[in-house]
């Protein structure tokens, strides 16, 4: 793991957003590469000034979305035989995939915007999508609508930790929890507000 941090910082301090984008869609076509790490890093080089937020925010959401597609199309063509075949050899966890089918069966379509704030769920989740083969357009839309937040928050944590940043990467998947937690509570207040100023008006 200290090899795997050490080689994804180094990239992402060469190659800036273009290094975001490759670690996401990795990260989003199941090859296990920590989002907390990629994000925590490049908030903390947003924090140096070195990278934009909004343009890293961007190439966050563009390689999560390529690596989903990626996923997805390996799902729809490929089918649950191909990758319990040759899954293992691209580090797939069979454990893992079952894990989303279980949330997909569960929740549809759906499970493709809000898994994307739940550990390990969110990198396999566009596999049994695109087993079901649902409808492309409504995934890619749900995909990127469950991604923006959950890039917005890890990169503005690293930026708002500075030179702790490494702490998003220490607690690892508890992230995704704080972060989920963290959108739903604010969510709710906003609901509230909106309703009782509508209310009152």
């Amino acid at each position: 793991m200290e090899q795997l941090i050490h080689v994804v910082i180094e990239y992402i301090a060469v190659w800036g957003y273009f290094a975001i984008v490759i670690g996401m869609a990795l990260e989003s076509a199941c090859i296990p590469v920590p989002s907390e790490l990629i994000f925590g890093f490049a908030g903390y080089l947003v924090y140096l000034g070195q990278l934009d937020f909004t343009t890293s925010v961007i190439a966050g959401v563009i390689g999560g979305l390529i690596g989903s597609i990626v996923a997805y199309l390996v799902g729809y063509y490929g089918g649950q035989p191909l990758v319990a075949k040759y899954g293992r050899y691209f580090l797939l966890s069979r454990r893992n995939v079952d894990m989303a089918q279980r949330w997909f069966d569960r929740y549809g379509l759906k499970a493709t915007f809000f898994s994307r704030l739940l550990p390990v769920v969110r990198t396999f989740i566009s596999l049994p999508a695109g087993f079901a083969k649902v409808n492309f357009g409504k995934f890619v839309i749900y995909t990127l609508l469950g991604s923006i937040p959950w890039t917005i928050t890890l990169i503005y944590a690293g930026m708002l930790l500075g030179e702790n940043w490494q702490v998003i990467n220490a607690i690892g998947h508890q992230a995704s929890l704080v972060v989920a937690a963290g959108l739903i509570v604010a969510a709710v207040y906003y609901y509230r507000k909106y309703h009782v100023s509508e209310r009152n008006s």
